[in-house]
Parts: structure tokens; sequence; C-alpha cells
């Protein structure tokens, strides 16, 4: 793939609690942070859904996205993802579509097959997780043919309404070769969570295009990939806070050890290793790039290889603490930074 066109940028919000505010406080930080990448130029913003989780403050992206729809004018807004083995296709169909009717043309609906949470909060949440996952083949197909108005019930239609005058987009994410079998089974695009992976995606990637099924809602398979970053002025700006990010997941994988059911890690918890915070850092098992610091420079050159080995122009950016106000500035460093960048490693691969 050439980048001729562009990158485009998205935010995926975990929409964290960082040093001790409230959840109110996390949920205005994460109205601000939509308003900004907006304004900056990020083409979406994506919020996750977590369950009993002290740390996030996101258990419900369907109505986060409503409030942050009425104080944005044009991103895209998207769920990272709606945790679909614990609900309702029909639900979830009528829940988004709604969405798409308050705010027409910027619903993206991302579906993940996860847990979201620790044991217990997931048998109160939806009872048996193992046994709804294993029939997310049947929920998937329920919510497409939902999506295109011809799922019937004992032969009877139902439709999810409202019906929006513009179709809202279809995603999967996920980090290994199941997730993307569904994703081209049924015809959605597919994000890898690569700051979540033990792989490199480029077979998961792989698999998900050569099985694509063209849909009603996708002609063609389309790719996103997320990942950590962390961008400062400075090298060792960046190399510090990344060193600080990688202790306290240490310290969150050690508190929340055996907490999760799932196989695959849910978008937005922390993985099994971690990153030892280096630029480019590199999980120590498995040698794959998870967590990019360093200078914009830095970062965009991560990225171009991301993109360029995911053969993908659409990069999702998950930017942990430790504060607000750095988390931010490495969104806008990060956007200011991209005009430049590219024209210079286009040029250069040209």
């Amino acid at each position: 793939m050439t980048f001729e066109k562009n990158i485009s940028l998205g935010v995926l919000d975990l929409v964290p609690r960082l040093n001790g505010v409230t959840a109110e406080q996390a949920l205005q930080q994460a109205v601000l942070l939509a308003q900004r990448a907006e304004a900056w130029g990020y083409a979406r913003y994506w919020t996750s859904e977590h369950h009993d989780m002290a740390e996030l403050a996101s258990a419900a992206p369907e109505v986060l996205l409503a409030h942050i729809g009425a104080r944005t004018a044009s991103i895209q807004l998207g769920s990272g993802a709606v945790l679909l083995p614990h609900y309702s296709p029909l639900k979830v169909a009528e829940s988004f579509r709604l969405l798409a009717s308050l705010y027409p043309g910027r619903i993206e609906l991302g579906l993940g097959r996860a847990p979201g949470g620790g044991p217990h909060a997931t048998m109160a949440l939806s009872g048996n997780y193992l046994q709804h996952v294993s029939k997310l083949p049947e929920s998937l197909a329920s919510l497409t043919a939902l999506l295109e108005d011809r799922y019937t019930y004992e032969d009877v239609p139902v439709t999810a309404r409202p019906i929006p005058e513009t179709p809202l987009s279809l995603w999967m994410l996920g980090t290994n070769l199941k997730s993307a079998a569904f994703a081209a089974q049924f015809g959605m695009g597919y994000v890898f969570g690569q700051f979540m992976s033990d792989s490199d995606g480029v077979q998961a990637v792989r698999r998900y295009r050569e099985q694509f099924v063209p849909s009603a809602h996708l002609k063609r398979p389309v790719v996103m990939a997320a990942v950590s970053v962390m961008c400062a002025a400075s090298e060792r700006e960046a190399l510090i806070w990344s060193r600080e990010m990688a202790d306290k997941r240490r310290e969150n994988q050690q508190r929340q050890s055996g907490d999760h059911l799932d196989r695959e890690h849910p978008l937005g918890s922390s993985s099994a290793r971690d990153s030892g915070g280096l630029v480019g850092s590199k999980d120590s098992d498995s040698d794959v790039l998870k967590h990019i610091a360093g200078t914009p420079e830095q970062v965009w050159q991560q990225l171009w290889r991301l993109a360029q080995r995911l053969n993908t122009d659409r990069i999702l950016i998950v930017t942990a603490g430790p504060d607000y106000e750095r988390r931010l500035d490495s969104y806008r460093l990060l956007a200011e930074a991209k005009e430049e960048c590219l024209i210079r490693f286009s040029q250069c691969n040209s």
C-alpha cells in the first residue's frame, strides 16, 4: 500500500480514572478528549466497555457516545467494543440505530467477544458467559440480519427501530484468528488490537482478507489497528512516562490476576505480559511491538511501519495516563506532526 492519501487517526478511550479522580471527573475528561480530538483532526472517537473495574469509568459505551455526540459536530463515534455475548442482538441493533438516527453518518458499532470484567461481575451481568460466547456466531447472524432488515422470529419479521437514513458501520475487534474469521464471515470491518496481542497481526489480518465475504454493510475488507502510544516533546520524557505506565500495568496485573474468563484479551485491559517502556518497546517474551513511546517523529515512524505491515490506513490510538494533561498533549503532538511526518516517510519510500 502507498500512503499518498493519508493515515486516518482515531482515539480509543478506555475512560481511565487517573490520579484518584471521581468517575464523574473521568467522564468529563472523556468529553474533553473527544472535543479536542475533533479539533485536532482525528477521524473517530471510540470508547470501551468494562464492568466492575474501579480504574475505568465506561460500562455503557452507547450512553457515553450519546452524550459526546451532542457535544461534538462531526467526529465519528464508535464502541470499542460492545461485548455482544452479554446482550440481545435486537437490543444492540436498536440502541445503535437510535444513535445513528440522532447522529447521521457518524456511528460505528464495534463488537467484541470478551467478558469485560471479573468472574462475578460477568455472572451478574449475563449469567454463563462461556455458554453465551459459544453462541456468538448465532448472535452475529441475528445482529447483521437486524441491521439489514431481514430478521425474522418464528417466521415473523422483526425490525430494529428506528431505521436511520444513513446506515451505521459494523466492526469486529479482536487479537487473534478467531475474531478475524468472524469479521470476515459476516462482512464487517476488522480492528486488530495490536497493543493487546502477542502476535504482529499479519496472520490474523491476512485470514480476514482472504476469507472476507461482502455484505450489505461492506463490499471489501477494511482493517484498522489499535496501538498504545505515549508521545512527548522529548525522548527522555516519553521514556520516563512509558516506564511509569509499565510499572502501573504490572501492579494492575498482580491485583487482577485470574480475574478474566476470556482467553482473548478484552481490548482495553492489561495483557498477561507487558512492555518494558522503551521507544518502540517490545514485549520481552514475544518480541512484538505493543507500546510505542517517543517523540512525535519517533512515534510516527513506528505507526508508519505498523500501517505498512498490516496494509491499513486507519489507526486507533490508545493513550494511558499518568495524568490527563500529558494524555491530551500526547494526542495533540501526534496530530500536529502527522502531515510533515507522512510527507517525509512517503518521499523516503517512493
